[in-house]
C-alpha cells in the first residue's frame, strides 16, 4: 500500500520494492513485458523530457498540465511501476563486494563514487577552516595560537583548494553522473571506462594532495597561488611540488569527464529528447561543462608553466621577468571566474528541480531561465579582470571590465526573479529539499548584492584583501553548496531506495543555515580584517568569536546529516519509483534505486510523453542498428540491450592507470629546479616515477586490447551530431580544449614578449632551417596518414601497415630532428633555464612534442593491430588517429612562425 505524507509517498512492508500502489495495479505486475512490446507507459501528452501529462502553461498545474518538474493532479503517474519486481531484482548487481567498487563503470556506481569521495574532503576542508577560525578566535601575536605562520598559512590554502576543487564540484558531478543518463533516457555515458577514469583519477589527485602534507607541509601561498609566492623562492617544501601535480592530475580528471559527458549529452538523449526539451538540471550540467572543457584548459596551461618553473627551473614567474606575476593572474581568473559558475550551475539546476517539484508548478518563463543560464556561460569568460582592479592594467581596460562584470549580473536577475515567482504561483511543500534549495537561492542573493561592491572599480580598491571578499565569495559558493545538499535530500530516496528521516533532515537545515550566518556575516560587520593573517584590530574581536561560534555550529550540523542519511540508507522507510508527489523528470519512471541498464526498453519522446519501445526492434530495427557499438576488435552489440546483457560493467584499467599516474607524479614531485632530493628520498622519489610510468603505459595497453562494448548513441536526437560516431565527437570535443591548452602556451609567450618589447626580443632559436625541416616532415607525416585511412577504406592491409609505418618514420625523424635542434642549443649556452625566451621557446615547442610522442604511441598500437588484418572492416580508429595527428601539425605550423621567423 502507499501512504502520502508531506508531499511524500511511502511504502508499507506489505508492498514490494519497485512498485508504487496504484501505478502497478493498472500497470500490472508484467508491465515491462507490455512495454517492450511497444504500448507506450505513461498518460497525456509530456514535453521537456517529463515523464506524463499535458504540457502546463504559466498557470498552476491542474488537470493533468505539466512539465518538467509538473504533477498530473489527483492520479497516479502512469509510468511507475512499468519496470517488473522480477526485472528490478535481477538487474541490480551486488554492491557489497570491494571488487565490485573497484572495478565498476556504471555511471550510477560512478556517482555514488564522486558524491561519498567528495563529502570526505568536506570534512577535511572543514576541519582545516575549524583550525583557522580557532587561531582567530582573538588577535594573536605571532607564536600564539594552536598554528604558526607557516602552518596557518598551509591551512588557508589547502583548505581553499580542498573545497574548490575536491569537494566542490565533484560533489555536483556525483549528482550528474547518477541523473543525467536518466532524465535523458541513455543507459550510460558514452565512454564508460572513462566516466571510471575520471573517478579514480580524481581520488588519486585528492590522495597526492593529503601526501602533501606529510612532505615538510603543503603549499602554503594561498588558494589563487599568486606569483611570485607559488615560486620555491618562497614555497620550498616538497610537498608543495606535490600540492600543485595534484591540481594537474585533477584538471586531467575533468577533461576526461567533459568529454564523456558532452559526447553523451549531444549524441544519446532519447528520440523526441531536443535540447529544448531538456529538464533544467541537464541543461544545467551542459552548461557546466562546455564552460569546464575551457576553462579547466586554461588552468592547465598555467599549471603546466608553474610546474615547469618549479621542477625544472623555467623563468615564467620569477620575479625579474616582465610581467611575470600579472601572466600568471591572467591565465589564473581566466579560469577562476568561470569556476564560480561550474560550482553554481549545478546547484541553480538543483534550484529549479526542486522549486518544481515542491511548488507543483512549472518554473516561470523557463525558455527565458534556460537563455538566462547560456548566456552567463558565454559571458563568464569576458570578466575575469575584475579581479585584477589593483594592478597596472589600465583604466580604460578596467572600465570596460567593469560593464561587463555588472552585464553578467543582469541574466542572474532573470534567473532569481523566474524562481521567487515560480514560488508566489505554487503551493510550497516545505520539505527538507525545498528548505535547503530556497536557502541556497537566499543566500546567493546575499551574496551577489554584495558583490555588486566588488565589481565597481573605486569600492574594489576598499574592499579586495578584506574579509568583505571572504564573507562575498562563502555566501556565493556555500549558497551554491547549500542547494546541493538539498539535491543529495532529493535524490537520496532514488538512490537508496528509502526515504530519510524528515524531522532530522530539518533539524539539519535550521542548523546549517543558522551556523552558516553566523559564521559569515559577521564578516561584513568586521570587514576590515585583511584576508590570510590572523592579526586584527582588537574592537573586531567579538565579531570573529561569534563567527569562530557559528563554524562550530556549521560544521556539527553535517554530523546531523551523516547520521540522518547512514541510518536512513539501511532502515529507512522503503519508497517507490516517485516518492515525490510532485515529481515529473524520467528518473522518477524506474524503480528506487534504478537496475543497471536503467529502463525497460528504449525511451523515446517521439508522441510527445515518455513511452519504452522495443529493445529488439525499434522502428522497423533502425535504432537498433544506430545504437550499435564495435567492441575492440569484437562484434557489434545492440546499444539498448537488455538490463541482462548490460554486463557488469567492470574493468580494472581505470583504476590501475590512476595508480601508475600517482606514483609518476609523486615521483615528479621529488624534481627540483632540475634536480632529485638528495638521499634516500631522492631514490625513492626516482623509483615512484619510473613504475609509475610503466604501469601507466601497460595499463593503457591492456586497456585498449580489453574488449568492452559500450552504448554508441545515435539512437534519438543527436544535434549537432547527428550522423557523426560517439568516437569522433569525442575526439573533436577533446582537442578543442586543446586549442585552449596551447593557446594558454601560445598566449604566455605573445603577452611575455609585448610585456619586454616585442622588437627588443631576441629569438629562440636564430637559426630557422631546423624548423623549417620538421614543417616539411610534419606535413608529409599528414599525407601519409590520409593515405593510411584510404587504404582501410579500400581494406588494402599493407596499405595500412605500409602508410603507418611511413607515419611512425615521419614522426620519429621530427623527435630526432628535434632532438639533434636541442643539442646543439644546449652546447651553446641556451638552456631552458637561461632566460624568459629560452623557456618560452623549449616548454612550448616541448609540449608540443610531448603530443607527437603520444600520437607515436597510438601509432604503433594502430600498426600492430594493423597487421592482424584489423580496421579492414571497421576504420574508425584510424580516421580518430587522423583527427589528432592533423591537429599536431597544425598546431606546428603556428608554432614555426611565432618562434623561428617573426
Amino acid at each position: 500500500m502507499v501512504r502520502e505524507h508531506d508531499g511524500k509517498r511511502l511504502m508499507t512492508d506489505e508492498e514490494p520494492l519497485g512498485s508504487n500502489g496504484p501505478a502497478d495495479q493498472a500497470v500490472g505486475s508484467d508491465a515491462a513485458g507490455d512495454a517492450v512490446a511497444g504500448s507506450d507507459t505513461s498518460g497525456g501528452e509530456a514535453i521537456d523530457g517529463d515523464t506524463g501529462g499535458a504540457e502546463a502553461p504559466d498557470d498552476d498545474i491542474g488537470g493533468g498540465e505539466a512539465t518538467d518538474g509538473g504533477t498530473v493532479t489527483g492520479e497516479e503517474i502512469p509510468v511507475e511501476g512499468a519496470v517488473s519486481d522480477a526485472l528490478a531484482a535481477a538487474t541490480h548487481p551486488s554492491r557489497s563486494t570491494v571488487r565490485h567498487w573497484l572495478t565498476t563503470t556504471n555511471h550510477k556506481d560512478v556517482g555514488i563514487l564522486y558524491i561519498v569521495t567528495s563529502l570526505f574532503f568536506l570534512l577535511l576542508g572543514g576541519l582545516l577552516a575549524w583550525l583557522m577560525r580557532i587561531q582567530l578566535w582573538e588577535p594573536r601575536a605571532v607564536g600564539e595560537g594552536v598554528l604558526g605562520p607557516m602552518a596557518y598559512n598551509q591551512a588557508v590554502s589547502a583548505h581553499g583548494l580542498v573545497m574548490v576543487f575536491w569537494f566542490l564540484s565533484p560533489f555536483a558531478f556525483g549528482f550528474a553522473n547518477y541523473i543525467v543518463p536518466l532524465q535523458m533516457g541513455a543507459d550510460d555515458l558514452a565512454f564508460p571506462r572513462l566516466n571510471a577514469l575520471s573517478f579514480w583519477l580524481y581520488l588519486s589527485s585528492g590522495l597526492l594532495f593529503v601526501v602533501s602534507f606529510f612532505q615538510g607541509g603543503t603549499f602554503a601561498g594561498g588558494w589563487t597561488m599568486y606569483a611570485p609566492l607559488n615560486l620555491p623562492t618562497f614555497t620550498p617544501d616538497v610537498g608543495a611540488n606535490t600540492a600543485i601535480l595534484a591540481l594537474v592530475l585533477f584538471v586531467a580528471s575533468v577533461t576526461v569527464s567533459s568529454v564523456n559527458f558532452l559526447t553523451t549529452m549531444h549524441r544519446m538523449r532519447a528520440e523526441g529528447l531536443t535540447l529544448r526539451r531538456l529538464p533544467i538540471f541537464s541543461w544545467s550540467i551542459l552548461l557546466t561543462v562546455w564552460m569546464m572543457l575551457f576553462a579547466f584548459a586554461a588552468l592547465l596551461a598555467a599549471l603546466l608553466i608553474l610546474s615547469s618553473d618549479r621542477i625544472l627551473g623555467t623563468a615564467y614567474f620569477v620575479q625579474e621577468t616582465a610581467g611575470g606575476t600579472l601572466l600568471w593572474t591572467h591565465l589564473f581568473w581566466f579560469f577562476g571566474h568561470p569556476e564560480v559558475y561550474i560550482v553554481f550551475f549545478p546547484a541553480l539546476g538543483i534550484m529549479a528541480e526542486v522549486f518544481q517539484t515542491f511548488t507543483g508548478r512549472r518554473i516561470v518563463g523557463r525558455k527565458w531561465f534556460i537563455a538566462a543560464m547560456v548566456l552567463v556561460a558565454l559571458q563568464s569568460f569576458v570578466v575575469w579582470m575584475h579581479h585584477m582592479f589593483l594592478t597596472g592594467i589600465n583604466l580604460e581596460i578596467k572600465t570596460l571590465f567593469m560593464v561587463t562584470t555588472i552585464g553578467i549580473s543582469l541574466p542572474f536577475d532573470l534567473m532569481v526573479f523566474a524562481l521567487i515567482y515560480t514560488l508566489v504561483k505554487g503551493r510550497v511543500r516545505f520539505t527538507t529539499p525545498f528548505l535547503f534549495a530556497f536557502g541556497g537561492l537566499i543566500l546567493f542573493i546575499l551574496g551577489g548584492i554584495t558583490g555588486v561592491f566588488l565589481g565597481a572599480i573605486v569600492l574594489d580598491y576598499e574592499f579586495r584583501g578584506t574579509y568583505w571578499v571572504v564573507a562575498h565569495f562563502h555566501y556565493v559558493m556555500v549558497g551554491g553548496v547549500t542547494a546541493l545538499v538539498g539535491g543529495l535530500y532529493y535524490w537520496f530516496p532514488k538512490i537508496t531506495g528509502r526515504m530519510y528521516d524528515e524531522f532530522l533532515g530539518k533539524a539539519h537545515f535550521t542548523a546549517y543555515f543558522a551556523g552558516f550566518n553566523l559564521l559569515y556575516f559577521p564578516m561584513f560587520v568586521a570587514w576590515e580584517t585583511p584576508r590570510r593573517v590572523f592579526q586584527y584590530d582588537a574592537w573586531m574581536a567579538p565579531w570573529h568569536k561569534l563567527a569562530t561560534v557559528g563554524a562550530f555550529i556549521l560544521g556539527l550540523s553535517f554530523v546531523i546529516m551523516f547520521y540522518n542519511l547512514t541510518k536512513s540508507a539501511f532502515d529507512g522507510e522503503r519508497v517507490g519509483n516517485a516518492p515525490w508527489e510532485f515529481s515529473r523528470t524520467a528518473e522518477w519512471a524506474v524503480p528506487s534505486p534504478p537496475p543497471t541498464g536503467n529502463f525497460p526498453g528504449v525511451p523515446s519522446y517521439s508522441d510527445g510523453r515518455l513511452s519504452f519501445r522495443s529493445r529488439e526492434a525499434t522502428d522497423g530495427g533502425a535504432a537498433a542498428a544506430a545504437g550499435s557499438t564495435q567492441a575492440d576488435g569484437g562484434g557489434a552489440v545492440d546499444a539498448h540491450a537488455g538490463a541482462h546483457d548490460h554486463g557488469d560493467h567492470a574493468s580494472v584499467w581505470p583504476l590501475a592507470v590512476s595508480v601508475g599516474a600517482f606514483l609518476l607524479f609523486l615521483g615528479l614531485s621529488g624534481v627540483r629546479q632540475g634536480s632529485l632530493v638528495e638521499g634516500i628520498a631522492g631514490s625513492f622519489y626516482l623509483f615512484a616515477a619510473v613504475a609509475g610510468g610503466i604501469v601507466v603505459l601497460g595499463s593503457l595497453v591492456a586497456w585498449a586490447l580489453e574488449p568492452f562494448d559500450a552504448p554508441e548513441g545515435g539512437f534519438g536526437e543527436a544535434w549537432p551530431f547527428d550522423g557523426v560516431e560517439n568516437g569522433k565527437v569525442g575526439m573533436w570535443i577533446f582537442l578543442a580544449s586543446d586549442v585552449v591548452l596551447f593557446g594558454g602556451f601560445i598566449g604566455a609567450y605573445v603577452f611575455t614578449r609585448v610585456a619586454a618589447g616585442w622588437v627588443g626580443w631576441q629569438p629562440v632559436p636564430e637559426d630557422p632551417i631546423p624548423g623549417l625541416v620538421n614543417t616539411y616532415i610534419l606535413l608529409a607525416s599528414s599525407f601519409t596518414v590520409v593515405l593510411a585511412l584510404v587504404a582501410a577504406q579500400k581494406e588494402h592491409r599493407w596499405g595500412v601497415v605500409a602508410s603507418l609505418t611511413a607515419t611512425i618514420a615521419l614522426g620519429i625523424g621530427f623527435l630526432g630532428n628535434k632532438a639533434l635542434e636541442w643539442r646543439h642549443l644546449f652546447h651553446t649556452g641556451v638552456e631552458p633555464t637561461a632566460t624568459i625566451q629560452t623557456s618560452t621557446f623549449f616548454l612550448t615547442t616541448g609540449l608540443h612534442a610531448a603530443h607527437v610522442v603520444a600520437g607515436l604511441i597510438g601509432a604503433l598500437y594502430l600498426l600492430g593491430r594493423s597487421l592482424g588484418g584489423a580496421y579492414l572492416t571497421d576504420h574508425r580508429p584510424v580516421e580518430y588517429f587522423g583527427l589528432y595527428w592533423h591537429f599536431v601539425d597544425i598546431v606546428w605550423l603556428f608554432l614555426f612562425p611565432l618562434f623561428y621567423i617573426l
